[in-house]
Order: structure tokens, then sequence, then C-alpha cells
């Protein structure tokens, strides 16, 4: 794998990145996590403003990295890290708008599974629609340091959606109607390129906005306070 590195989108050289990787889509939030978290975070690579910091927590080597927005970036960089780079578990760190009314701004979802409007299942000429589903380990390994934690959050379904601004705004009502938690914009990248590498990963989300009661976050909201989520995925890490 040495011979690939560094990659187009990743300057770190082989070795450089931890093989357990926190992610986060706003590369800020990943700096945040960095220096909020990790013992003697190096920067290891800032290609396109996309920080990747490599360092300890509680004696593990972890590496906490941005990974942009939509399912096309996070395909990238996951798949870089997962073949190139030797990463064996990817925990992301997200946003999410709620589809339920019994969820609001600050409460976490565990993504269990990940349905999405993309066509990026497509390149592995499956005879059928595959399900893009969490690492259970980890899965459960969450849950239970939520339990711990006496964090209010939901365990299902969410939405990997590749439109933001939708040409059909009541578009989400189907999604709710099926039970769908949340929508974000990469999860089920992140588990098909798990599940095509032999690899492990989980989506972890903080409610930021709600389509149901329209509550709203700011950016910096976004970026320096959804803690909860962060506290679950590095001790799970």
């Amino acid at each position: 794998m040495a011979d690939l590195t560094p990659t187009p989108h990743i300057g770190a050289k082989y070795g450089e990145i931890a093989d357990r990787v926190i992610m986060a889509g706003d590369p800020l939030r990943a700096k945040f996590m960095a220096e909020r978290y990790l013992e003697n975070p190096v920067l290891v690579n800032q290609v396109r403003g996309m920080y990747c910091y490599t360092g300890t927590y509680q004696g593990k080597r972890v590496s906490v990295m941005g990974h942009g927005m939509g399912i096309s970036s996070i395909s990238i960089y996951t798949f870089e890290l997962y073949n190139f780079y030797g990463v064996k578990r990817i925990i992301r760190t997200g946003s999410a708008g709620a589809y339920q009314p019994d969820l609001h701004i600050g409460d976490i979802v565990i993504a269990q599974g990940a349905c999405d409007n993309s066509n990026y299942a497509h390149q592995y000429n499956l005879p059928g629609t595959f399900a893009p589903i969490a690492s259970f380990p980890l899965l459960r390994a969450a849950v239970e340091k939520a339990e711990s934690m006496g964090v209010n959050f939901r365990v299902g379904n969410i939405l990997a959606s590749e439109i933001f601004y939708n040409a059909d705004p009541e578009a989400w009502h189907k999604w709710q109607k099926m039970g769908v938690l949340a929508v974000e914009m990469e999860a089920s990248a992140l588990y098909m390129n798990a599940a095509a590498s032999g690899n492990e990963a989980l989506c972890i989300c903080t409610i930021s906005d709600s389509l149901v009661t329209h509550e709203e976050t700011t950016a910096e909201q976004r970026e320096k306070t959804f803690t909860d989520m962060m506290e679950i995925a590095f001790s799970i890490i």
C-alpha cells in the first residue's frame, strides 16, 4: 500500500494515518475534535483544506479527518483510507435533519442502516438492491456508551441524500412514513466502502435541525457543540 500514497486527495504518507479514523464532514469540526480529544495531534494532511490529524486517545493511536459534503466526497476519502492507508475502522460524526417528531436539537441518531437516493451501489453490479448497514460491534458499543451517558438517542434507519435542495420539498414525508429517523448526506457510501473492503464503519449523527418542528442550529454550534456524539465516537474507536 505504501507505494500508493500519497494519493491525489490525501497528502499523508503510508503509516501517518492510524488504522482507526474518526471523520466529520466539516474539516473545522475535525480540527476541533483533534485539538480537544487527541494527545499530541500532528497535522498529516491539509490537501484541499481537508485536515487530518493523528495522535493518541487513551493510549490508542487515532486519526481525525474531514470528508466533505455528500456521497461523492466521502466515497473518495474513505475508499482511499480503507484501500491505500490500511484503515480498518471509520466512525463518521455528522449532523442530521430530523424526520420524526420525537427527535430534537442535540439528540443522537446511531445509524443502524442507511437508505439513499444515489446510484453509488450500481458500480458493484449486484443482482438486486444492497442494504448498507453499520458494523454491529461498533453499533452495540455506541448504544452502550450512549446509555451510560444518559443522552437522548435513537437507533435505526437514516437517509443519505444526494440532494440538499430538493425540487419536491415534500419528498421527505415518504421517507418519514417508512420510519426513517433523519437525513444526512454520506452514510450509505461509507457503509458500502466498508463492506466492499471488508472493514468496519459506523455513522453517529447529532440532530442539527428538524423538518418537522423547523428547529435549527448555527454553523458554529454544529462545529463545536455536538460533543456527546464525539465522546461516544472516541470511546469506541
